[in-house]
């Protein structure tokens, strides 16, 4: 995914970061999150694990770490002066964790210094890879942070509220992401005006990019580009049957037809009591059962960003 949140330059790097969101809460987002953090670390690469979930931190105990005595909110409000003192060893070689703040009930509603000053320290870690775990919805931090990443996950349940809920999460990203470059266009009316109708006057990104090119065709071209990057990447979780398994590709097909925009299908992950009894005892299933259904789904969608990304084992950080 392309440009981050406004007055934050992209440098180039090596490592990729995923963010992990979704729609609603209880979905499994962070099961999800922490199980591909332990797949890729198993896979030889270095990868720290961040609760971003500010107002609802649990991370830390789907890998079984304890209560952290460090959190995000003393890198942010307490003075620590790099992430490197506030994380926490997960006991997964390769593996790291910066758990979320616990303690403040305003910690969801980072001000924009703080978001900021996040932001740039993440993007200058030298991790394989970042996995954000984001809290459940639709603010504006949530869908900054899902921006900001090269591969945003998305989990979804096979279910009719969840699944509405996904649609309205990604519609939500899509037009934070046209607030993002707003102005470096000039379409702020256009995008003002989409916002505040109930359906939104801008239906597709080619309604968008229509509109542009009446003004600018060489700016219609080159927002095209910028757009056609925003590609949120599905996660269908607790599948029952063959038909849950095959709501991320429909979804897919949908958002394609009526959005005008690529979505991808990651796979789904069969809904395995594995997984609960993994929770229970705080441990990732991928540690606890191995060869159960979930975690070989989840090694699967590893497997699958490592070949997006051209990664291999054999490529990983010594």
């Amino acid at each position: 995914m392309a440009t981050g949140p406004a007055g934050l330059t992209r440098r180039a790097r090596s490592r990729r970061i995923i963010a992990v969101g979704g729609g609603k809460g209880g979905i499994g987002k962070s099961m999800v999150s922490a199980n591909l953090g332990v797949a890729l670390a198993q896979a030889g690469h270095k990868v720290l694990l961040v609760d971003a979930d500010l107002g609802g931190a649990n991370l830390h105990t789907c890998l079984g770490v304890g209560p952290p005595e460090s959190t995000l909110s003393d890198f942010l409000r307490r003075g620590k002066g790099n992430l490197e003192e506030v994380m926490v060893a997960t006991g997964v070689p390769g593996l790291s964790l910066i758990a979320g703040a616990q303690d403040s009930l305003d910690a969801a509603n980072l001000k924009y210094a703080q978001k900021q000053k996040l932001l740039r320290t993440l993007l200058s870690q030298t991790a394989d890879y970042l996995i954000l775990d984001l809290g459940a919805g639709t603010s504006f931090n949530t869908l900054d942070f899902f921006l900001l990443a090269d591969h945003g996950l998305l989990v979804v349940l096979p279910e009719p509220t969840s699944v509405e809920n996904a649609y309205r999460f990604v519609k939500a990203a899509f037009f934070r992401k046209l607030q993002q470059v707003e102005a470096q266009y000039g379409i702020q009316d256009l995008v003002e005006g989409a916002l505040s109708t109930r359906e939104g006057g801008l239906r597709t990104l080619h309604d968008v990019v229509a509109q542009v090119r009446k003004k600018a065709p060489s700016d219609a071209e080159r927002l095209e580009r910028e757009l056609a990057s925003f590609r949120v990447r599905l996660v269908v979780n607790q599948a029952r049957t063959d038909a849950d398994a095959n709501v991320g590709a429909a979804m897919v097909a949908a958002w394609k037809k009526f959005f005008g925009i690529d979505m991808d299908d990651l796979g789904a992950l069969r809904y395995d009591d594995e997984a609960w009894r993994a929770v229970r005892k705080r441990r990732p299933v991928l540690i606890e059962r191995p060869d159960s259904p979930v975690s070989l789904g989840l090694q699967r969608i590893a497997a699958r960003l490592l070949s997006l990304d051209g990664l291999s084992p054999e490529s990983a950080s010594p």
